[in-house]
Parts: structure tokens; sequence; C-alpha cells
């Protein structure tokens, strides 16, 4: 590690489920992106492709480099960042034989830590695509294990999983369900147990009510009736230097809530 003092770092991410339509929205992902004034601003779901992207006027903003990363299919995931910084190198694919043409990553590498943007497979109704899922959570707690290996980790994204009982408003109807499902949980486990911290609980570990999505049916949001499924986790080693992690639920424009962690690196 650098022998510099370290700098505290306002990180955000958020699921904008489909980039044009939020920057249509009031207010827009602009205003809400100048806002937070943060540092590194991580997004999923663009559902963008590189031709799209580059027609949009409302995403150049000045003093930030931009990464972004594009699925095959049209109109689906993908995953964008902007850092102060400019990354010493990006890494687009994980090397998964599932998922790894849908746009899932953008990792970073700056002088003192990774940033890996992550958009999580959704295993979807009556968990017909969990073998997917399962196959890339292994590649990807290996990927994350490979980068650690070289420099402290820090990943945030839609990772599609409440992992406990605590971070969704209904669990017991829900057991079984896409994104809390027994193998989900699992999997999420032993990416936990392979070394990293869930930023957010490991601050507020008995804070209930506290999620970052909600359905659009049913007046979900308004009843808080969420989940918890967007994360903020940090190698174990760096979690002492964790000032804060917060879930901005006033922040509207998309099914998902920014989340937000701050950092000492």
């Amino acid at each position: 590690m650098p022998t510099t003092a370290p700098r505290e770092l306002r990180l955000i991410s958020w699921n904008v489920n489909g980039l044009r339509a939020t920057l249509k929205k009031d207010p827009s992902f602009p205003e809400i992106f100048t806002t937070f004034n943060a540092d590194v601003f991580a997004i999923q779901e663009t559902k963008l492709q590189d031709e799209q992207r580059a027609k949009l006027k409302d995403v150049q903003f000045e003093g930030y480099h931009q990464t972004w990363n594009y699925a095959e299919r049209k109109g689906y995931s993908g995953t964008a960042v902007w850092s102060r910084e400019e990354p010493l190198q990006v890494i687009r694919q994980i090397g998964s034989e599932v998922a790894d043409d849908e746009g899932r990553i953008c990792a970073l590498e700056f002088p003192t830590y990774w940033f890996v943007d992550v958009y999580t497979p959704n295993a979807q109704d009556g968990l017909r695509r969990i073998e997917t899922r399962l196959a890339w959570d292994a590649r990807y707690r290996d990927f994350l294990r490979e980068l650690d290996a070289d420099k402290p980790v820090v990943t945030c994204g839609d990772f599609n999983v409440a992992h406990k009982e605590i971070d969704l408003k209904n669990p017991g109807p829900n057991r079984g369900n896409p994104g809390f499902s027994d193998e989900e949980r699992e999997s999420f486990g032993k990416l936990l147990d392979a070394g990293f911290t869930d930023t957010f609980r490991s601050l507020h570990p008995d804070l209930t009510g506290a999620y970052s999505w909600w359905s659009y049916r049913g007046r979900a949001r308004q009843n808080n009736t969420g989940w918890r499924i967007d994360y903020f986790l940090v190698s174990d080693r760096i979690a002492d230097r964790v000032t804060s992690a917060s879930i901005y639920n006033e922040v509207f424009g998309s099914d998902h809530c920014p989340v937000g962690l701050s950092i000492e690196l």
C-alpha cells in the first residue's frame, strides 16, 4: 500500500433501469449525478449500445473519465462507470462461460485498489436461469479473489439477491423466489466468506426497512415493501477504512435507488 495519507473517496452505485429513460425523469440523471459529486459513479442496466450512447448529450461530465460495457443483445443489461481518476486498465469480461457477452462488468484498476461494477444475472421467474446465475456467481467470486491478490477490491452493483431476512419486507412469502432462493443466498454467502464485507450491513447490522429496490406493482415503494439487493462490498482487509455506507431511498427515477460508500483509500 502507498505511504501517502489515504483519501476519503465518495462512491455511488445505481441501477438506472434504462439510462435513456432516467435522462427524461425529473430530476434527471445529470442533476442527480451532479448532486452526489462522487469520485466514482457506477450504474447498471444501461440498456444501451455504443452507437446509442454516442448520441447522448447529457452524460459527458467535466472532470470524469467514462467506462462503458455493452450487451450484445440490444436493449439489455449494460454497465458504466464515471471516475475522476483515469483507470490504469479496464476489464470488461471475467472469463465466464455464461453471460460474458451481456455487458455485466466494468472493472477499473486504480493505483491503490480495484473498483468493480457488476450487474448480476437474474435467476428469473421459476428460477429458470438459476444454473446460469450460480455459474456466474462462482466465476465472479474467483475473479474477485484474483483481483484481491493484487490489490484490495471495492465492488458494487445490483447483485440480485437479498441475503438475509432483514433485507426484504416479506421474507416468508418470498422464500424460494428469484432473489431470495436458498441457492442464491448461499452463493452470496460464499462470496462474503471468500474475503469480502457487506459494508452497509457491517455498519447497520440491525437496521430494518432499508431497501434499494421496489416492484412497480402494488404501491410497493410508497409502502416501502422493498428488497436490499444493491451492495457495496470491500475486501475484508480494508473494511475498517469504510467511514459510511448509505441507501438514498429519497432518489427516484428507477425502481432502484442509489447506494453509496465513503472509504479512505
